[in-house]
Parts: structure tokens; C-alpha cells; sequence
């Protein structure tokens, strides 16, 4: 996984032979860093010209104290409504949840840095509970904060990312933006695995990056922005990194028929428009609505 970054001791002293995190590293080739001067400004657009994708920015993602993660909501969520941060199911601060395991209303008093688009910390947000975590087909955990959408919006004028309501496609443009280490990874959507087996976890119709997206430790949680939309289609969550196949650390691929591939250095991500289904009224996590899919306890 691009690992919450822990101390590797600890890790196994909470997970015995399970995943040990990644030591800390400065990223390097395909990241970027975004600066004031980098975020996105108007141009001229000439008539009868297809507008150019704002180039994506910080703004609305959030720094954990080992991960990274993002405000998010549903297209129908009320500016009253208390907000969400998207990140990981193994970056909760309760520990990395088991195969079959779903966390539901757990209280949580963890806190958030938000940052705005240059990457500047500008606030601190706090949780209220885990309204939702897993690792069981997907790897994410949903935080309710104690604040609205309309109180961040006018505390830092940020508003939250929205969440893509339609499965991605493949060749899509996408960035994903680390709040934790303030760097962005650009590349496109290369397909999506049937199954990704890493360890004790699997996850089903995961996102395959294009090899540009290097992602490392700390990336987890990161938000997989539509490059075009500006919306949020998946959650950073692993990656290859020695070439073994379904190790801790060493997701490998398995297709419908059951055949195994490893691809060395490849990261992926889990989808996120099948969590939008699952989200009431009052950005609350109803997993018994229409259309939700989500794991259930």
C-alpha cells in the first residue's frame, strides 16, 4: 500500500506478518510541487475552442498526521449539511481493519489540516466519528466533521471536492493530490483490475494507474481528481514495489478467469462512485439505500 507513515515496529506489533508501512522518502521523478504562483488563472480562450481543464489545485484537500485525504460530498449535499473528508480505510487511527471488517459511527476526535490551493495549511478541521471504513473490496474511510460545508466555505473560502457520480473511464487525465506531502502526481487511468490482492485484502474493480503516477507513503488517502471535471473518481490507495506477487506491499492482478499478474511499480486506486449511492440525507452514511453497494457490517 502507499502506506500511512508509521514506524515499521509498531506496525508489527499491531499487525503481526501484516502490511508494514513505508519509511518516509522525498518523492521524486514524476511529482510535482504545486506553488502560489503554479495555481490556475483565466486565460483567453479563442472562439470556437474547446476551454482548456483548469489545471488542478490543493484546494479542499486535507494533511492527516500520516496521510492524505480530502472534503468531499455528494452532488446533493446541503451547504448545512456536516462535512465529509474522504482518505483510506487503513489510515484510520483505530488500525487497519480486517478482511470482512466494516467500521460504522465509530466516535473519532482526529484532526485535519486543510490546505488551500497553493498548498498552504490554512485551518484546522476536527472529526465528530469514522462514519464509514473498510479494506474489504475497497480501501476507503469517511470522516463526518463537526463543521459544515458552508462553515468551511466561510472560514477559508474552500470549497469541498465533488464526487463523480459515473464509473471512470480508461485514458482519463487525472492528478492525484497528496494534502500530506503537498505534491501532485500526474498520468491517466491505464484500466481497471477485476480483482487486487494484496496480502490479506482484496479489492475489486481498482484503478491501474499509467506508470507516471509514482506514488509513495504518505500518498494514501489522496483524492484521484478527473483531470477534466475537476471531480473526485478514486481514492491513492497501493502499489507494486519489489515485484512479488500478492505480498504486503505487492498488490498482483487477477482477472475473471482466476490469471495472476504483477506489474513491478504500478499503483493503483479505488474507485469512489459507488459510495455516492450510499450517501442520505444530511451527508449521512445510510448503507441500506438504493443502490448501495458498499460493505456492510
Amino acid at each position: 500500500m502507499n502506506k500511512p507513515l508509521v514506524g515499521a515496529f509498531l506496525a508489527a506489533l499491531l499487525l503481526g506478518a501484516g502490511v508494514a508501512p513505508a519509511v518516509a522518502a522525498e518523492p521524486a521523478g514524476s511529482t510535482s510541487e504545486v506553488s502560489a504562483e503554479a495555481a490556475p488563472q483565466t486565460k483567453y480562450t479563442a472562439p470556437d475552442t474547446v476551454p482548456a481543464a483548469k489545471a488542478v489545485t490543493f484546494a479542499g484537500t486535507v494533511a492527516l498526521s500520516n496521510c492524505s485525504g480530502s472534503v468531499v460530498r455528494s452532488p446533493d449535499a446541503a451547504p448545512t449539511d456536516p462535512a465529509l473528508v474522504l482518505s483510506n480505510g487503513h489510515c484510520m487511527e483505530s488500525g487497519f481493519p480486517g478482511p470482512g471488517e466494516v467500521v460504522v459511527d465509530q466516535p473519532s476526535s482526529r484532526t485535519f489540516t486543510l490546505l488551500n490551493a497553493s498548498g498552504s495549511g490554512v485551518g484546522t478541521l476536527k472529526a465528530s466519528k469514522i462514519a464509514y471504513g473498510t479494506m474489504t473490496d475497497t480501501d476507503l474511510s469517511l470522516y463526518e466533521l463537526t463543521s459544515t460545508y458552508q462553515q468551511i466555505e466561510d472560514s477559508y473560502g474552500i470549497q469541498a471536492l465533488e464526487l463523480e457520480t459515473a464509473h471512470p473511464t480508461a485514458g482519463t487525465a487525472i492528478t492525484v493530490a497528496s494534502g500530506y506531502w503537498k505534491r501532485t502526481y500526474s498520468c491517466d487511468i491505464d484500466g481497471f483490475v477485476h480483482q487486487l490482492k494484496e496480502g490479506r485484502w482484496t479489492w475489486k474493480d481498482s484503478v491501474r494507474y499509467t506508470p507516471e503516477c509514482q506514488t509513495i507513503g504518505g500518498t494514501s488517502g489522496s483524492p484521484v481528481i478527473d483531470d477534466a471535471t475537476g471531480k473526485v473518481v478514486a481514492v491513492n490507495n497501493t502499489g507494486n514495489e519489489s515485484g512479488q506477487e500478492c505480498t504486503d506491499n505487492n498488490p498482483c492482478e487477477v482477472d475473471e478467469n482466476g490469471e495472476v499478474t504483477v506489474r513491478e511499480g504500478i499503483n493503483y486506486a479505488q474507485q469512489t462512485y459507488n459510495m455516492v449511492p450510499c450517501i442520505g440525507a444530511g451527508s449521512t452514511i445510510d448503507l441500506t439505500r438504493e443502490g448501495c453497494t458498499l460493505p456492510k457490517p
